[in-house]
C-alpha cells in the first residue's frame, strides 16, 4: 500500500496481521558483491539518521548469486558505516538489540529493495505480555485465526484451553475496535530523523475514540493454574480485566452456554496425559455433549489425528504457526442428539 507519514504510523498502530510496516527508499539491480556494495553506497545515509544514532541491518534473499543473508547484511552494513566515514570520518554504532534505525534488505534474484523498518519489533509483540506458557501462540496468528473465523463479535466468545490468554486478549481488542498495538512501549520510526511526535500522539488518540462496545461476555479456562495466573497477568496489562474472564477448569468437564463461539489450540506433548488419539476422541466426545449449539473452531499441528475427534468440519483452512504446518477447523454441534449424531463419521 501507499501512504503519507500519518498513514505509516496508524498501520503500525492498528493493524493486527502484520509483521512489519516497511518503507523503500531504494530500488535497484545488482548481479554481484561488488555491485551491491557500489548501490548502497549512493544511497544518502545521513538523510536518514545522524552520526549519534544507532543501527541495524537485516536481509532476506532469495537469489542464486546472494545465497547468505548475513553476509549481504554485513555489506550493507559495512557501506553504511563507509558512507558516514567518508563525510564525517566518523561511523554511527551499530545495536543489533534496540537500534534507532532498522534498514531492511529484500533481494530478489538481482533485484534489491532497500527499506526503513518503521516498526522495529515484529508487530506480533504487542506489549501485553509479561509471561507466557510453553509454545505461546503468536499475537498475529491469534488475530489472524479470529478474523478468518466468522465469529460476528456479538456472540460470547470462549477459549477452554487458553495457555496465554492470547486468543482472548486478541478477541477483546477487535470486539472493542482498541487498536492492536497501542501497548507497545516504541516503534521504529520513532527514532528517525523526520519523526513527528505530535503527529503520533494525535493519531493515537483519535484510534482510541473510535472504541467500540461489546455486550458479550468473553471468557476462558485452563485445567493447569499456571496457565490461569499467566493469562490473568497478560489481560491485567491489557486492562482488559473487567471484560475477559478467565478461570481453572477442566475441559471435559465443563459444559458451556448454547450459542458460544469457540476457538481453542490445544495442548500437546507433556501436557496431554492421554495418548494423542485418545486425547482427540475425548475432545470430540465433549464437544458433542457439552458443547451443543456451540461453533467451534480448533488449530491444531496434529493434522492426521484430528480425524479422531470424531466430527465433520464445515470448513477447513491450512495455516502457519511459525514452522509447523497446521489445520484450523470449523465444527459445529447443533443443539440436540439427533443432530449431533448426524455429524459423527462413521
Amino acid at each position: 500500500f501507499k501512504g503519507d507519514k500519518g498513514f505509516m504510523y496508524k498501520a503500525n498502530l492498528n493493524l493486527r496481521t502484520a509483521l512489519r510496516v516497511l518503507k523503500p527508499i531504494a530500488h535497484f539491480q545488482a548481479h554481484d558483491e561488488k555491485e551491491l556494495y557500489r548501490k548502497l553506497c549512493e544511497i544518502d545515509w545521513t538523510d536518514f539518521f545522524d552520526l549519534d544514532s544507532t543501527f541495524a541491518t537485516h536481509a532476506t534473499t532469495h537469489s542464486e548469486v546472494f545465497t547468505h543473508s548475513k553476509y549481504a547484511s554485513l555489506v550493507m552494513k559495512d557501506a553504511i558505516a563507509d558512507t558516514f566515514r567518508k563525510k564525517f570520518d566518523k561511523r554511527p554504532n551499530v545495536d543489533p538489540e534496540m537500534p534507532d534505525v532498522s534498514i531492511n534488505l529484500h533481494i530478489a534474484k538481482h533485484t534489491c529493495t532497500v527499506s526503513l523498518d518503521s516498526s522495529g519489533d515484529s508487530l506480533h509483540k504487542r506489549g501485553y505480555k509479561s509471561d507466557a506458557v510453553i509454545a505461546p501462540m503468536n499475537e498475529v496468528l491469534a488475530a489472524g485465526l479470529i478474523l478468518l473465523s466468522d465469529w460476528n463479535r456479538i456472540a460470547n466468545f470462549h477459549d477452554p484451553m487458553c495457555g496465554s490468554g492470547t486468543l482472548l486478549i486478541e478477541a477483546a481488542l477487535i470486539a472493542y475496535n482498541i487498536p492492536a498495538n497501542i501497548f507497545r512501549d516504541k516503534f521504529g520510526f520513532e527514532g528517525w530523523k523526520d519523526y513527528d511526535e505530535e503527529l503520533w500522539e494525535m493519531i493515537k488518540e483519535v484510534s482510541l475514540e473510535k472504541e467500540t462496545h461489546y455486550y458479550g461476555k468473553i471468557t476462558g479456562s485452563d485445567n493447569f493454574q499456571k496457565a490461569v495466573r499467566i493469562s490473568r497477568e497478560n489481560i491485567d496489562n491489557a486492562l482488559m480485566y473487567d471484560n475477559i474472564k478467565v478461570a481453572k477448569s477442566d475441559f471435559f468437564e465443563t459444559e458451556v452456554e448454547p450459542g458460544t463461539f469457540v476457538i481453542f489450540n490445544p495442548p500437546y506433548g507433556e501436557r496431554i496425559d492421554l495418548g494423542v488419539n485418545d486425547f482427540y476422541e475425548k475432545v470430540g466426545t465433549t464437544l458433542k455433549h457439552k458443547y451443543e449449539g456451540c461453533s467451534i473452531w480448533i488449530i491444531s499441528s496434529d493434522i492426521e489425528n484430528m480425524k479422531f475427534i470424531g466430527l465433520r468440519p464445515s470448513r477447513k483452512i491450512r495455516v502457519m504457526n511459525g514452522k509447523l504446518d497446521c489445520s484450523f477447523r470449523k465444527f459445529e454441534v447443533y443443539e440436540g442428539s439427533k443432530k449431533a449424531k448426524k455429524q459423527i463419521e462413521s
